[in-house]
């Protein structure tokens, strides 16, 4: 959903597995992403001038992976927020992230 909101055109996701799943896109709209949730469907167009950055909250794991891709292309600083999700799934992700040349850190 991340590379969704900065792709060009309208894409379409369907969840059929976790009714909860997009508890994330109203962090996602505060970054300046174009999102119209329904109840298992996310409508996202992708935004012209890119997000915008802002602090965020995570909601699960996907949702926290989500969120600080978002945040990396986003202009300006963001911050996400309940971030221990993350290390449920993805070890050390900012270590990794950081060998690829993003600018990322851990704030703890």
């Amino acid at each position: 959903m991340a590379l969704m909101t900065i792709a060009n055109g309208t894409s379409i996701i369907s969840e059929t597995v976790f009714e909860n799943r997009f508890m994330h896109v109203q962090e996602l709209m505060r970054l300046g992403a174009d999102i119209t949730p329904k109840t298992r469907v996310a409508v996202v167009r992708g935004v012209p001038n890119g997000l915008t950055a802002a602090p965020v909250m995570a909601t699960d794991l996907r949702a926290s992976a989500c969120l600080v891709l978002a945040g990396l292309v986003a202009k300006g600083e963001t911050i996400v927020n309940r971030i221990y999700h993350l290390d449920r799934g993805y070890e050390k992700m900012e270590d990794k992230l950081t060998s690829l040349g993003a600018k990322v850190k851990r704030i703890v």
